[in-house]
């Protein structure tokens, strides 16, 4: 048999071992046999054709075993097909049974495939969160602003996780207990002397329901007095009803103006017509003096009464000028 051949036959079987080896993980069967797993050769062989890591499986096995959990491969396989996180999930039910929190796989699965952290839940379950609060800015009935900032603590309810609202939920919520509290309070000083009577009330409403939490408690941790917004909105509406007026004002004058220019365009057109009048005069005396209905003396009569007149005027003046 030539070298050539050799190396050949060699490289041959060192591939079929290393085959043999990924489809028949004989290391990982081992170890889960003294691990107390049972599990055999031909499952995990099945597994690499379903293309599902056995190391994820025989290793979640063994953790669920050793804790005392009742899990089959086959709970374990179709949760990792589904695109879960198995680590996740065992190690979620491995401290919810430490802490005597009833949850089985399938909620387990299900909590994770609802996208939450199921690991995560399950400590905060265990040890409460404080959720902080953003400032919150509140009216009360004597137009005083308060602004409260409050810290939330709250738990995981296990049985709301899935379809359950979040965080956001809880603290619009809790944001909108603290403006209704605020706003049917009479004086504001009311709530500065107790700031605690915010927290009974909001926590008598319930704000926790259809969460994926339970709101335990809610502490006021800083209220502020902010602006006057009674007499600020006040201020607002004279100086808005100080425009109207101002509005009515110009406007009375403008319509004032519009009728003493109307009135002075007919006084002009008056003068007008007795100037036009006036200038018909001499004409209609030349026609009575030609037509016989005006003699000499009925005109020097005339006159001498429009003398009269305009003497009589001038005399009226001079006595009016004196007095002054």
């Amino acid at each position: 048999m030539t070298l050539p051949i050799i190396f050949l036959f060699a490289a041959g079987i060192i591939i079929f071992i290393f085959l043999f080896l990924y489809f028949v993980p004989v290391n990982l069967w081992i170890t889960a046999v003294f691990s107390g797993v049972r599990i055999s050769i031909m499952n995990l062989v099945l597994m690499r054709l379903r293309k599902v890591p056995p190391g994820i499986v025989v290793n979640a096995l063994i953790n669920s075993t050793k804790a005392g959990l009742s899990v089959t491969a086959n709970e374990i396989e179709t949760h990792y097909l589904a695109g879960g996180h198995v680590n996740n999930v065992i190690k979620a039910l491995i401290s919810a049974d430490k802490a005597n929190i009833p949850m089985s796989f399938k909620m387990a699965t299900a909590i994770d495939l609802a996208g939450r952290d199921v690991a995560d839940a399950v400590q905060l379950s265990v040890n409460p969160r404080v959720i902080d609060t953003p400032p919150v800015s509140a009216v009360a009935k004597d137009g005083i602003q308060l602004i409260v900032k409050a810290r939330v603590t709250v738990r995981t309810n296990i049985n709301q996780l899935v379809g359950g609202a979040g965080e956001e939920t809880i603290l619009a919520r809790v944001g909108e207990g603290i403006v209704t509290t605020i706003g049917s309070a009479d004086v504001h000083k009311l709530v500065l002397e107790n700031p605690d009577q915010i927290s009974k009330v909001v926590l008598q409403k319930g704000l926790d329901a259809g969460t994926a939490f339970e709101i335990l408690s809610i502490d006021i941790a800083d209220v502020d007095v902010g602006e006057n917004i009674g007499a600020k909105l006040q201020t607002e509406q004279a100086s808005a009803d100080l425009k109207v007026a101002q509005a009515k004002a110009e406007e009375r004058r403008a319509m004032a103006v519009a009728t003493e220019q109307e009135m002075k365009a007919k006084a002009q057109e008056a003068r007008a017509r007795v100037i036009e009048a006036e200038t018909q005069i001499p004409l209609a005396m030349a026609e009575s003096f030609r037509s016989g209905n005006l003699g000499i003396m009925d005109y020097y009569r005339m006159q001498n009464i429009q003398a009269d007149t305009q003497m009589r005027e001038s005399i009226s003046k001079g006595d009016k000028d004196k007095k002054h």
